[in-house]
């Protein structure tokens, strides 16, 4: 069995990598988002930057009741890795490539899955840890697997233009 300190150092490592996957997540929905502002898809895509941003503050909001404390640098590293994400070598030096919202939307539809997973971990912490809302829990778990819905469907579109 681990000691009460290894469990909250694993805890705050944990919800430290989240974050930063949520900081990556948030960034690139919102930049995916407002390059197709003019697209028949730019209300979805809009709706899921802004939930994925809500998501962040909402997990900032559940580290701080649990007493873990952000790591700046792991957030700014993935902060930095979005921004290095764009300089993809696809052939076109002004303009993006037809597949980078393609490649983009995998991404989100990991980053969502994995915040799954961690709302799921975090409900079986909640039985223990009064700190937790065990509903507000399993309602982020729900809206986690609308994002990947929605990520999906997205991907698909995108798919079907650019590899048609």
């Amino acid at each position: 069995m681990l000691g009460t300190d290894t469990v909250d150092l694993v805890l705050a490592t944990y919800l430290n990598d989240h974050h930063a996957a949520a900081v990556g997540g948030a960034e690139l929905a919102r930049r995916l988002a407002s390059q197709q502002r003019g697209s028949a898809q730019a209300a979805d895509l809009a709706a899921l930057a802004e939930e994925l941003a809500e998501d962040l503050r909402t997990l900032r909001r559940i580290m701080a009741d649990l007493e873990v404390p952000v790591r700046a640098y792991k957030a700014t590293a993935a902060w930095a890795a979005e921004k290095l994400g764009r300089l993809k070598l696809n052939g076109r030096v002004l303009a993006s490539s037809p597949s980078s919202p393609v490649l983009e939307l995998e991404g989100l539809a990991m980053q969502v899955t994995a915040k799954a997973g961690l709302w799921r971990s975090l409900r079986s912490r909640a039985q223990r840890d009064g700190r937790l809302d065990p509903a507000e829990l399993d309602a982020l778990f729900t809206r986690a697997e609308h994002q990947r819905e929605t990520a999906f469907r997205l991907h698909e579109h995108f798919a079907g233009a650019a590899f048609a």
